[in-house]
């Protein structure tokens, strides 16, 4: 089988766990939050932050692999216009995710607080969902962004 073939599935498949991990997690746990049941959101935060650990660190890892691979055995140098702000996007789109996961986390273990007790959720898990919130516009933008980069490939020149 084709190695350039092989990599560039890897790639694209990476790309889609991103996107369709990131989209799937930002829908349930705002539909949790929606409810206001401390237990509900608990699961359900408890669910997403596996799948955080199983599904995108797993594609936040291949990516960078799979695309340095296909880059190189293309011929592509890393300084191409529309490769080098993929690089960048990617870069932003971490900076926004690494809090959001943390930030899940400590969702998760306040409704679960809150669920035991039987008492609502406190303050604080408010003000961390509204940032949980807006962090993933800039990230979830980012990962659609650079999929349009890696399909058109438009000649960007650096100046």
């Amino acid at each position: 089988m084709d190695p350039d073939l092989i990599l560039r599935w890897l790639h694209v498949i990476g790309a889609c766990v991103l996107l369709g991990t990131g989209a799937g997690i930002a829908f349930f746990m705002l539909v949790a939050h929606r409810t206001g049941d401390a237990r509900f959101i608990a699961q359900t935060a408890g669910t997403v932050v596996l799948a955080d650990l199983v599904f995108t660190v797993s594609a936040v890892v291949l990516q960078p692999v799979t695309g340095e691979l296909l880059a190189w055995r293309l011929g592509w140098p890393l300084t191409e216009g529309w490769i080098l702000a993929s690089l960048v996007l990617y870069v932003v789109a971490g900076v926004f995710w690494l809090p959001v996961v943390w930030i899940q986390v400590r969702l998760r273990g306040m409704a679960q607080a809150a669920a035991v007790a039987n008492a609502p959720l406190p303050r604080a898990y408010h003000h961390l969902f509204r940032i949980w919130f807006v962090c993933g516009f800039p990230a979830f933008a980012a990962v659609l962004i650079i999929i349009w980069l890696m399909i058109a490939r438009p000649s960007i020149g650096w100046v």
